[in-house]
């Protein structure tokens, strides 16, 4: 199945809401100014957030003006056009999607939104693609992470380092790192412990493990993706802004999106922090991870 018919599927529940709310307003006919309120309160329901509501409309509503936009079909093209101008800028500006090689990947997030899961699908889109895939099993804190990430690893039919339970994570990095080198190895992810940024000492762990690498393989190309729940809304806003303060980030992981009517959070979190989507989870397969797309994503969403 291609990435189009999957993110079909995973942002139908987003789509029939907004759909049936869109079909409602339509059919009153003409585009005027209370038409175009409640498509703001379509767009906040789907968790777009209320300030890139606004945005949207003002600019849907000046499309529509240059363009004579009077029948709904006209409306929900012109509607995917601004969607897709809007997070695709942000996508080109960060040329997300275009790993360079070697690099390393830092996986962050709190706890229970799929770090672990993401790490292993990961490895095996980059294995799918020909490249040479190493784990680091740098949850050191979570009772079973490592056997965990071992059987994605053996799933993926890559390598991992790891330690045991209870180890230093920046230790278990420079393994990783050495391993990697000697190996020739493309992407190295790392697996980190969920946190939440009022735990002092595993934002310190981060900042540690950072400095290895940085002092280690200063060569490598860094990426630091975060993992985000699609189904926790606007919460994930909350999280990124702080953990963007103590990490800088360079991407978002979203997951579980096949399972909310609330995908819009794609467009709040691009339009707010100006960070790409590099991948979202579109079901539970380990080729359901899948690299983002703007345009697929916005001709989808409404």
């Amino acid at each position: 199945m291609g990435f189009f018919k999957k993110i079909a599927d995973a942002l139908k529940k987003t789509r029939e809401s907004i759909r049936r709310k869109m079909d409602s307003l339509l059919s009153g006919g003409e585009l005027n100014d209370d038409f175009y309120d409640e498509m703001e309160d379509v767009l906040i329901s789907a968790d777009v957030g209320v300030n890139a509501s606004v945005e949207i409309v003002q600019e849907l509503r000046e499309y529509a003006r240059k363009n004579k936009i009077r029948n709904s079909d006209d409306v929900r093209a012109a509607l995917k056009e601004v969607l897709s101008n809007m997070i695709g800028a942000v996508e080109q500006e960060k040329n997300a999607g275009s790993f360079e090689y070697p690099c390393i990947i830092t996986v962050i997030g709190v706890n229970g939104v799929g770090k672990t899961t993401s790490i292993g699908k990961m490895a095996y889109h980059f294995k799918k693609i020909g490249k040479d895939v190493c784990l680091v099993a740098g949850d050191t804190f979570r009772a079973a992470a490592a056997d965990q990430l071992t059987e994605w690893a053996k799933r993926a039919k890559v390598r991992i380092v790891k330690h045991t339970e209870g180890a230093d994570a920046a230790a278990v990095v420079y393994d990783g790192i050495a391993s990697a080198k000697a190996k020739k190895t493309d992407v190295l992810i790392i697996d980190t412990a969920g946190r939440l940024h009022t735990k002092d000492n595993l934002m310190n762990e981060l900042g540690k493990m950072d400095r290895v690498i940085t002092r280690e393989y200063p060569e490598a190309k860094r990426y630091n993706l975060m993992v985000i729940d699609a189904t926790t809304g606007q919460n994930a806003i909350s999280q990124i802004s702080e953990f963007d303060k103590q990490v800088k980030l360079d991407g978002i992981i979203l997951t579980k999106l096949d399972g909310t009517a609330k995908g819009g959070i794609i467009i709040s979190i691009m339009r707010n922090f100006k960070l790409p989507v590099y991948f979202v989870g579109v079901g539970e397969g380990i080729d359901d991870l899948e690299p983002f797309s703007a345009k697929d994503f916005a001709d989808n969403i409404i």
